[in-house]
């Protein structure tokens, strides 16, 4: 049977945190780990994957000049076509790079910067889900006994078996994903992933199983693992 046409896939990550809790002179993403800065991980990823055209890059407006030059030139991301300035909050970094997408965009991969270890299958897995679905998180299964309380006293156990801990990327029909943030934007509410904005126009979001070593970087010891998991995949 022929193969169903590809759609035109963008990706939008998302880079321009301050990564106050690393607490390092050198900004969090530029940082090196194996060799290279944490971004360039990042980026090589979506430079491997076969289901995505473009990556358009947000970042800080005073480290923009830096990516370019320390990251992207360096070490020759073709798929790199536009790097914009993000905003005060994620959300805000996000539309941001949403409304540089050229129209003829269909899927959109969202993408924190900060996730190093993501993997181009898992990419193309999510990607094509997004084409069947509109909506994908990736998420994988609490491991821990999660449960619930107040400040003080724990009053219930959750359901393990209903429960996922949110990654990305996470992957949108373009004018889905637009339509959810313009929303948000126009009734003031933020939220901590781009899943949520969609749930709130009453869509599902279907679930794709995600890997645990897909960390997001914040912290020193997320270093030491890091660098961990590469050295496993490389062999070394």
């Amino acid at each position: 049977m022929p193969k169903k046409p590809h759609r035109k896939t963008a990706a939008i990550i998302v880079a321009a945190g301050k990564g106050v809790r690393m607490a390092a002179a050198v900004p969090k993403l530029l940082m090196q780990v194996g060799q290279r800065p944490i971004l360039a991980h990042t980026l090589s990823a979506f430079e491997a994957a076969n289901l995505v055209d473009e990556v358009l890059l947000v970042v800080a407006e005073p480290m923009m000049n830096v990516v370019v030059k320390e990251v992207v030139d360096i070490y020759g991301f073709q798929k790199v076509s536009k790097i914009i300035s993000g905003g005060t909050t994620r959300q805000d970094s996000v539309y941001a790079g949403l409304k540089a997408l050229d129209p003829s965009t269909q899927l959109v991969v969202i993408h924190d910067g900060a996730r190093p270890l993501i993997t181009p299958e898992l990419i193309d897995l999510a990607v094509e889900r997004a084409a069947q679905h509109q909506a994908v998180a990736v998420a994988v299964r609490p491991k821990d006994t999660i449960k619930r309380g107040d400040g003080q006293y724990l009053f219930a156990t959750l359901n393990r078996s209903e429960l996922w801990v949110i990654q990305t990327p996470q992957v949108f029909q373009r004018d889905l994903i637009l339509s959810a943030h313009q929303q948000a934007l126009r009734e003031g509410y933020q939220a901590t992933d781009d899943a949520s904005l969609v749930e709130v126009l009453g869509k599902k979001v279907f679930v794709v199983e995600g890997r645990y070593d897909n960390i997001k970087v914040t912290t020193p010891e997320d270093l030491t693992y890091m660098e961990m998991v590469l050295r496993r995949r490389h062999g070394r």
